[in-house]
């Protein structure tokens, strides 16, 4: 009934009045692109094809759901990576502020230019990852500067194809297996919130578990919204949240540490260009897409770069909810499935007005809900991982030996575990497997 419920708020919503708003923008965006009287009452042949096969309702409700699904499925990882890595809630706030803005101002951007679904998306990876890591030598205002300097490292790969090159010719294998070590604390969040908290958890657990059979696109999404239900039915008893509402952006004046560019800078990049840029494009290639590689890294290095300050960890190419605006379900002519990537970035702009509140909400929690929530959002994530690092038996000690080093934990001469897990992973490749090393390109 939950679940119902909550399906139904979501239709009423795309059904509504904000969506035919949105409808007639759609329309005059489409009329002025061929040249057309912005009067819709003038006549256009292709509109009247175009609305017997689909409606234009459809398309809209393609990229509100789009952007829904990618917001509430992992909005709250990105504010468990940031409190981890030292950001009070207001910082935490601010940066996913951050974060939502420069994403969707990228992907309404290229979208927009290239005519193509390219969407962009915070690195839900990276935030997992910084949630592993923890805090570093030098606090916030380091963890801000080791995101500056993955804006750079993505510009750079922009710049240099050879840096992008390096990265693509890390094995496959060891860098899912790093993912899978990092993501396995946050996983295993969900086995201690239901014996810490039951009642806060066990509601989006439920719920997670019967959209998974019944919808799975919107089990994590659903869950999420069980989990706040329940926490604001908590925080009603509790005296209320204390805390903003309304966005307001947090700066940060950086520092760079080592240990920052060691545990957190490279290990992001890294994360963020093989499990959210490589992948990204390869889903748009799968649906006849030829992504402007150089110019999507311009954009996500720079958008990067201007949220660090106020406490975005990175954004990049959209890999998951890609596959939502680029495949014949988003609309059959593919060269209309940009106005869903279009509508998507405008619905992330409107999300970004209640980011604030949210994040105020969730930091309120008891310790442990939020970091449950986050790891149900990742369950997928990791079975994918782990999937892919073990798939191929020649590569599968060595991937097996960086999960390992990667779920550790470990803290050695200041430097966190995913730089170790890597660089283990790679002696261990190199040791049982001698000529290979670095992956060839094409043969990862």
């Amino acid at each position: 009934m939950y679940a119902t419920a909550l399906l139904m708020l979501f239709r009423a919503v795309i059904d509504g009045a904000v969506v035919r708003t949105i409808n007639s923008i759609v329309l005059y965006m489409e009329r002025r692109d061929r040249g057309l009287p912005a009067d819709a009452t003038a006549p256009d042949p292709a509109e009247g094809k175009a609305a017997s096969g689909v409606r234009l309702a459809h398309l809209v409700s393609a990229g509100v759901v789009t952007a829904l699904v990618g917001f509430a499925s992992a909005s709250v990882v990105v504010l468990a990576g940031l409190r981890a890595v030292g950001a009070n809630p207001t910082q935490a706030a601010s940066g996913l502020l951050a974060v939502t803005v420069t994403q969707a101002l990228g992907t309404l951007w290229l979208s927009r230019r290239h005519r193509m679904p390219i969407l962009l998306a915070w690195s839900t990876p990276g935030a997992a990852l910084l949630a592993s890591t923890g805090a570093v030598d030098g606090g916030w205002p380091a963890a801000v500067g080791a995101f500056l300097v993955v804006g750079g490292l993505i510009l750079a790969t922009a710049l240099r194809p050879r840096l992008g090159a390096l990265i693509a010719r890390i094995p496959t294998p060891i860098a899912q297996a790093m993912l899978a070590g990092v993501l396995l604390s946050l996983c295993l969040a969900p086995v201690h919130g239901l014996v810490d908290h039951p009642g806060l958890v066990a509601p989006a657990v439920v719920v997670w578990l019967a959209l998974g059979r019944l919808a799975p696109r919107w089990a994590v999404p659903a869950a999420f919204a069980a989990a706040m239900l329940a926490i604001g039915i908590w925080l009603a008893r509790h005296g209320g949240p204390h805390g903003p509402l309304l966005p307001q952006v947090a700066l940060t004046a950086p520092t760079l540490t080592w240990a920052s560019v060691l545990s957190l800078a490279l290990p992001l990049y890294v994360v963020t260009m093989a499990s959210q840029n490589v992948p990204g494009v390869a889903v748009l290639s799968s649906y006849g897409y030829t992504v402007p590689w150089r110019e999507s890294m311009t954009v996500t290095g720079l958008g990067t770069i201007v949220g660090a300050t106020a406490g975005g960890h990175a954004i990049n190419l959209a890999a998951i909810t890609a596959a939502l605006a680029a495949s014949p379900q988003a609309h059959p002519d593919p060269r209309r499935r940009w106005v869903v990537a279009h509508l998507a970035g405008a619905t992330f702009l409107a999300l970004a007005a209640v980011s604030t509140a949210l994040a105020t909400v969730v930091t309120a929690a008891p310790a442990g809900v939020t970091t449950a929530v986050a790891g149900l959002a990742l369950l997928t994530t990791l079975a994918s991982s782990l999937t892919s690092a073990l798939a191929d038996p020649a590569d599968r000690q060595g991937a097996v030996v960086t999960f390992v080093v990667a779920a550790s934990g470990i803290t050695l001469a200041g430097v966190g575990a995913a730089f170790w897990a890597l660089t283990a992973g790679l002696l261990v490749r190199a040791a049982l497997s001698p000529g290979l090393g670095f992956a060839p390109p094409g043969e990862k």
